[in-house]
């Protein structure tokens, strides 16, 4: 993501996260036996401790003051109001045919205002999320901070007062009231962690993306079928975020995390039009854990020679097949982001509904989602696996609420939904999931998923068992290594009952949903795949191979773009 250097810049940044006031909060004091009765007219809130930090003891006495002189004659007053300014800091540089063509390096600082009127019954928030944003002072200066928490909040305010009438309003119009909650209370929280800081040897980075956006020209490995190459790129990215949070229930934290990552990516198009290429790359929560310059190499020559594998690749039989497909511990884990994750993250129903969640397991609680042999759990406290630096790492939420581990899937049958402070049915309480991308309000989201089998099976024996069932059938069978896009295999090869495979391209999949992932999965693998990624919010997913009993495999249906009049300028 970048970030502007200007208001208006900033606000078309985030605009698509709702940057208009209202959101979620907390309340203002205390609440162990609050009945959700309309709270005090005065925010009171828990007493506050002196902090040594300027930016939060700045933004802590702008909160003292909004807390005495916010409101309007003959309104309410708010009863939850949090602040969070996000100091980002962040580096690109990308490389193509061996040339640097661009590099950035931005640092800002944004404040956010969340407030709410009403209770913790029914308050002024919505299930889109909202919140005031403003540019803050690139410096400690309090005078300016305070002044730009104060312009923000003033707006969240007015904002606020206009969307809790109207949604009064609007649940008047329904019969079924809601399930759960708008909010729940919270207990203060003195969180302070080391600030982050942006380490990459940038001279070093350059170097390594620059000669490995060249490799299609100059490796002798590959420089028979360089004229075929349309795009050559590679990149680096870092950011590094420090978050400053204050709130009416007491709470004040400094939090933050760091991400960085590299990609390489190549492309072009099979002799019949087809446009193929290959994109990948390693992420870490550090910079050491980036893969080395040697690795980094390699990785550039086998998607060089695996974009020409795939574009002389024979496409993918016209008839559909349906059996057993072997999915890798990379392409399992693109499926369980896709198709499993967001629908156990708890997001409010839409008003007037009775149902629990949102999405495909809103009403699977204590029902099978998956196999009884498989289990999932979202530990967030995990700090490493396997010696890998991971990025959903965290100890305390964006809502000020302590984390442990939480058991999602038990033999199949899921137990828990991943829950922040607003509430739905039958899960009251937060269980350290509320999670704020950049610019946005906390939304429940996974941190660590670890995806675990009672039955693993070694990578030697997934794959027997996948040629016994291309010998029971006595046909070819299926196995993807990678996924793009929408879950279309990129890396599919054919499997004859002999072990032989054939990479083919071309071809989607059908009818791989959530049944799909509770009923046909018969395998799993001992070894785990680590998936990392920051955007929206920094999670880390880790999958074993799936060998799946029954997939739909076609082909796809998609025009072939033409091939250039004339050939790529020589080297």
């Amino acid at each position: 993501m970048k970030f502007a250097s200007s208001l208006a810049a900033t606000l078309i940044v985030f605009g698509a996260y709702g940057a208009v006031a209202q959101k979620k909060a907390a309340t203002p004091f205390q609440c162990d036996d609050c009945d959700g009765a309309q709270v005090a007219h005065v925010l009171k809130g828990p007493q506050i401790k002196p902090l040594t930090d300027p930016i939060l003891a700045a933004m802590q006495d702008e909160l003292e003051r909004e807390k005495t002189e916010l409101v309007l004659p003959g309104m309410q007053r708010p009863y939850f109001i949090a602040y969070r300014l996000e100091d980002i800091q962040s580096y690109d540089a990308t490389a193509s045919y061996g040339a640097l063509t661009g590099e950035n390096e931005r640092r800002q600082r944004v404040v956010r205002v969340e407030l709410r009127i009403g209770d913790y019954v029914s308050d002024s928030s919505s299930a889109r999320g909202d919140g005031t944003l403003e540019l803050a002072p690139g410096d400690d200066d309090a005078a300016a901070l305070k002044f730009a928490l104060w312009t923000a909040t003033d707006d969240a305010y007015k904002a606020a007062l206009r969307a809790y009438a109207a949604k009064q309003a609007a649940l008047k119009n329904f019969q079924t009231p809601p399930t759960a909650n708008d909010f729940t209370p919270a207990k203060p929280i003195t969180h302070i962690e080391p600030l982050h800081t942006l380490v990459l040897d940038r001279a070093e980075w350059k170097k390594r993306i620059i000669e490995a956006s060249g490799l299609y020209a100059t490796a002798p490995e590959v420089k028979s079928f360089a004229d075929q190459v349309q795009y050559s790129n590679a990149n680096v990215h870092a950011i590094v975020v420090n978050r400053y949070t204050v709130d009416t229930d007491g709470a004040a934290m400094r939090t933050g995390y760091s991400s960085y990552s590299d990609q390489i990516a190549v492309g072009g198009q099979a002799p019949d039009g087809m446009e193929l290429g290959r994109a990948n790359g390693s992420s870490a929560a550090t910079a050491s854990g980036l893969e080395s310059a040697a690795s980094l190499h390699k990785r550039a020559i086998d998607n060089l020679r695996s974009f020409n594998e795939l574009r002389l690749a024979p496409v993918v039989d016209s008839e559909d097949y349906h059996g057993p497909v072997l999915f890798s511990g990379d392409a399992a884990a693109d499926v369980f982001n896709r198709l499993f994750i967001p629908n156990v993250e708890a997001d409010r129903p839409d008003m007037g509904t009775t149902a629990r969640t949102q999405g495909a397991y809103q009403s699977s609680w204590k029902s099978p989602v998956l196999p009884t042999f498989l289990s999932v759990v979202d530990d967030p406290t995990m700090k490493t696996f396997e010696g890998k630096t991971l990025v959903g790492s965290y100890e305390v939420d964006d809502e000020g609420q302590p984390v442990a581990p939480v058991d999602v899937v038990e033999h199949g049958k899921l137990i828990n939904y991943l829950v922040g402070r607003e509430p739905v049915k039958d899960f009251p309480v937060s269980n350290g999931h509320g999670r704020a991308a950049l610019g946005q309000g906390a939304h429940s989201k996974a941190g660590i998923i670890v995806v675990k089998s009672a039955q693993p099976l070694t990578a030697e024996q997934m794959h027997a068992k996948l040629l016994a069932l291309a010998k029971d059938q006595q046909r070819d069978v299926y196995e993807v290594e990678t996924l793009v896009g929408d879950l279309v295999p990129r890396l599919l090869y054919r499997v004859s009952p002999s072990g032989k495979r054939t990479l083919v391209r071309g071809a989607v999949f059908d009818e791989l949903d959530q049944r799909a992932l509770r009923s046909e999965v018969i395998a799993a693998g001992g070894k785990p795949y680590v998936a990392q990624t920051a955007t929206p919010v920094p999670e880390t997913t880790i999958v074993p191979e799936l060998l799946f009993a029954d997939i739909a495999v076609k082909r796809a249906t998609q025009e072939q773009a033409k091939l250039p009049y004339y050939a790529p300028p020589g080297n």
